[in-house]
């Protein structure tokens, strides 16, 4: 049996008006306890690029950023099992209370999913036919190859609801 692992409490607040999604925090981000901590991983020179805002390390500073744009950060799965960091290799998940935290913070106007598996389990949650709307973006992880550039062009779409 594998080791169970737990995703971070959401990053939101009652300014926040978009939400992003992931699936579960991989092998780097629970050894930091930090959102998208491996290095490879894009999701934060995207945010910054998109923002722009000056780049930094210090990951308070970086909350700090999301919050002063209104951006929300959780993921779809609670806990599960999983060997290393792959989506494909997560088994036994339970769910995050997406459906209570969207109640519980009315001014979410949309909510970016990043990568595939955070946008099905999504859908699993919530249903097709939810009242915000739901959006697949390219995974930031580095196993997603697509280039940088034309992640950055997919995620511009934030910016409308910002």
């Amino acid at each position: 049996m594998q080791n169970r692992i737990s995703s971070f409490p959401p990053i939101i607040d009652n300014n926040s008006k978009i939400l992003i999604l992931g699936s579960i925090p991989g092998v780097k981000s629970l050894e930091k306890q930090q959102y998208y901590a491996h290095p490879q991983n894009k999701f934060w020179k995207i945010i910054f690029e998109l923002l722009n805002e000056k780049f930094t390390e210090d990951y308070a500073e970086r909350i700090n950023i999301l919050k002063k744009h209104h951006i929300a950060l959780w993921d779809v799965i609670d806990s599960c099992e999983r060997k290393g960091s792959l989506d494909s290799e997560i088994r036994n998940e339970e769910a995050n209370q997406i459906a209570e935290l969207l109640e519980n913070h009315p001014h979410i106007e949309a909510i970016f999913c990043n990568g595939g598996k955070s946008y099905k389990n999504l859908h699993k949650i919530l249903g097709k036919n939810f009242r915000i709307p739901v959006f697949l973006m390219p995974s930031t992880s580095p196993l997603h190859t697509v280039s940088f550039e034309k992640k950055i062009e997919e995620w511009k779409t934030v910016l409308d609801f910002l």
